[in-house]
C-alpha cells in the first residue's frame, strides 16, 4: 500500500499495520481519542495499560514531556531511531487516553524509513504491537491481516522484522530502570551514557 493511502487512512482516524525494526505495530493518531479507543478494542487491550507515543524527533519528545535528564540528547543521538522506548514525566500535552492518567509517558522512534516518514507526516501516533493483547507480537504481515479479519491493512516488510522487542528504559525517576530487556542492553547503555545511573536491584 502506498504511503499516501496510509496517510489518508490515519488522518481519517483509522488504524494501519506498519513495520518497525522489531515487530509490526498497529498505528493510529495518538491525539484522536476515537482512534486510540479503536486500537484498544481491536487489540482487546486493558485500558489501564498505557500507550506509547511514536514520534519522529527529539523536539517531539520534549513537546510531550517534562524534566528530562541532562543526558537525553546524548541518549537520543546514540540510540534513536532504534529499538529503545524511553519513559519520561509527561506534561499537559499528553491526553489521559494515552497514558491512562499516569504521570509518565513512553516514547518510541522506530527505525524503519517508511514508518518514520508516516510518523513525521501524521504523528504523534500510537503503535502497540499488532496482535491480540497477551498473544505473541506480530511478525508476519499475512498472519496479522488474518488475525484482524482483513479489516486492517498497511505496509508489508517481513524482512525488516527482527522479532526482538524494544528495550523499555524508565527515566522518569532520579535513577534509570530497565522495565523490559529487549534489543538494547544495559551494558550498551552504560557504555554510551556513563553518567546515567541505574537503580540498584
Amino acid at each position: 500500500m502506498e504511503i499516501s493511502k496510509i496517510r489518508t487512512i490515519i488522518e481519517e482516524g483509522d488504524a494501519v499495520i506498519l513495520p518497525t525494526e522489531t515487530v509490526y505495530g498497529l498505528f493510529a493518531q495518538a491525539l484522536n481519542e476515537e482512534a486510540v479507543d479503536q486500537v484498544y478494542q481491536i487489540k482487546q487491550r486493558p485500558r489501564d495499560k498505557a500507550m506509547n507515543l511514536n514520534v519522529a524527533s527529539l523536539n517531539d519528545i520534549l513537546k510531550y514531556s517534562q524534566n528530562p535528564p541532562i543526558f537525553l540528547e546524548k541518549l537520543y543521538n546514540r540510540f534513536m531511531p532504534g529499538s529503545l522506548t524511553i519513559i519520561l514525566k509527561s506534561n499537559g500535552n499528553v491526553p489521559f487516553w494515552i497514558n491512562s492518567g499516569l504521570e509518565t509517558v513512553g516514547f518510541r522512534i522506530p527505525n524503519h524509513p517508511k514508518t518514520l516518514q508516516i510518523i513525521a507526516e501524521t504523528g504523534p501516533l500510537i503503535g502497540p504491537s499488532a496482535n491480540i493483547s497477551g498473544n505473541g507480537s506480530g511478525q508476519v504481515f499475512s498472519k496479522i491481516e488474518t488475525t484482524f479479519g482483513f479489516q486492517i491493512s498497511g505496509i508489508e516488510d517481513d524482512a525488516a522484522i527482527s522479532g526482538l522487542d524494544s528495550t523499555i528504559l524508565d527515566l522518569s525517576g532520579e535513577q534509570a530502570r530497565i522495565l523490559r530487556q529487549g534489543a538494547v542492553t544495559k551494558a550498551e547503555l552504560q557504555t554510551a551514557i556513563p553518567e546515567m545511573k541505574f537503580e540498584e536491584v
